[in-house]
């Protein structure tokens, strides 16, 4: 798999694709709908993505950016061997490939240099409650850099005061996903989050439907989580946002789970498969076996790579 995200023109995002799917991605843009690729490596860095552009019987525009407005350069291809160039240099593009940018004639762009942000004028109380709170949501994981500055952009809003404009949200949520980023890159070897998204895919593929930071809270999820099933699931396990904050402040992690015929019993065997996918990818689960208690995972280091 590449360690990319691809965005398409009918707004679905794919993360993570093969080579192959990224190839067939490209080969069929083109028509109305579907004519461009954004694409962003993992994690995803401010001003960093390459793109292609192709509308049926038409040149395809290739452009690449490598951070500041100098950095960002167009090649325009054309001919029946276009759709091999391009794809050819998006996955060279993507392995972070020595030489891969040699095949097209690349030429820069005159970008303009970016309005200047001017400064958060914010007390010192508001900035640190709202630094904490986007550091909280950048540590649990889940959230890409767009989510985080809209969530910057609207934690201090009360009625008409909206003191984080959005220039000024993106600023800060940038900065602080490359300062997280920095620190993800020292990681080394498998990562408690990575060993819990390990338990949940086999809990999944045992018939138990399993979702990582699925909704707001418990009311939500119980309602949603039959939505997220196949026909043929025997219960499930979850946790939602509320419980990815705690595990990301070093509490630990709360585990919601049941069965689909809404009987005590079935819950409990859930449970017990729960806490043995947990034991069996490495992670400490406390349980006493109540199909009326949650389970906890702890204790657990969040150190969650992020995903976009």
């Amino acid at each position: 798999m590449l360690a990319i995200t691809v965005h398409t023109e009918d707004g679905r995002r794919r993360v993570r694709v093969s080579a192959q799917e990224l190839a067939g991605l490209v080969a069929r843009i083109g028509g109305e709908g579907d004519r461009f690729l954004v694409v962003q490596r993992i994690p995803d860095l401010p001003d960093v993505f390459a793109q292609v552009w192709h509308e049926a019987g038409g040149t395809w525009t290739l452009e690449h950016r490598a951070g500041a407005p100098d950095r960002h350069f167009e090649a325009v291809l054309d001919g029946p061997e276009a759709v091999t160039a391009v794809t050819a240099a998006l996955t060279g593009w993507a392995r972070q490939q020595d030489g891969w940018d040699a095949g097209p004639a690349w030429a820069r762009l005159d970008m303009p240099a970016p309005e200047p942000v001017p400064p958060l004028d914010l007390d010192e109380e508001e900035r640190g409650e709202l630094e904490a709170r986007v550091r909280e949501v950048l540590v649990g994981g889940y959230a890409t850099r767009a989510q985080l500055a809209e969530l910057a952009e609207d934690y201090l809003v009360s009625g008409d005061r909206r003191p984080v404009s959005a220039a000024q949200a993106r600023q800060l949520a940038d900065r602080l996903w490359c300062e997280r980023v920095a620190e993800q890159a020292a990681w080394e070897g498998e990562t408690d989050p990575k060993r819990l998204t390990r338990a949940f895919t086999a809990l999944e593929a045992a018939g138990i439907t399993a979702r990582e930071n699925f909704t707001c809270c418990r009311t939500c999820g119980h309602a949603e989580i039959g939505a997220e099933s196949a026909p043929d699931a025997r219960g499930f396990v979850y946790f939602h946002s509320q419980c990815t904050d705690s595990a990301a402040s070093g509490h630990g992690l709360t585990l919601l789970y049941g069965g689909f015929d809404g009987s005590a019993e079935t819950t409990a065997a859930v449970g017990r498969e729960v806490v043995a996918a947990l034991a069996a990818a490495g992670l400490a689960a406390q349980w006493n076996g109540d199909a009326r208690r949650a389970i906890t995972v702890t204790p657990l280091d969040w150190r969650k790579r992020l995903v976009g």
